[in-house]
């Protein structure tokens, strides 16, 4: 989806397709598709930074996401969201690392040794 079309989308509907992206590249990734992989990687950030863009940066509203009952779409939400609700966020990851869930866990607390380190500031 192009990014002119996505101005035109509502939040609510950029969330429900966010999601649908995580949970499509959960399966790919679980097949082994990463050319797959790739393309919702680029839809994900398209969707990431529409959102961003928009009035008070509404990616606040992915927050919905963190109870998902995909752990890829948590995930991706959680690492979406770290620079607007880093509390939230980290809260989200930390849960993430705990539920021993891979290849998830590994990602959440790789990301939050590298938030800690400094090495790693969201945008």
């Amino acid at each position: 989806m192009s990014p002119s079309n996505l101005e035109k989308l509502p939040v609510s509907v950029l969330v429900d397709q966010f999601a649908a992206l995580c949970e499509a590249q959960d399966s790919a990734e679980l097949r082994g598709e990463y050319r797959q992989l790739k393309s919702q990687f680029r839809e994900m950030v398209a969707i990431e930074d529409e959102l961003r863009a928009r009035p008070g940066d509404q990616r606040r509203a992915l927050m919905l996401l963190l109870d998902h009952r995909n752990m890829q779409v948590r995930l991706n939400a959680a690492l979406a969201i770290l620079a607007v609700c880093p509390t939230e966020a980290r809260v989200a990851l930390r849960r993430i690392e705990d539920s021993r869930h891979f290849p998830q866990a590994a990602e959440a607390g790789m990301t939050l040794k590298a938030l800690d380190a400094g090495t790693y500031a969201p945008r």
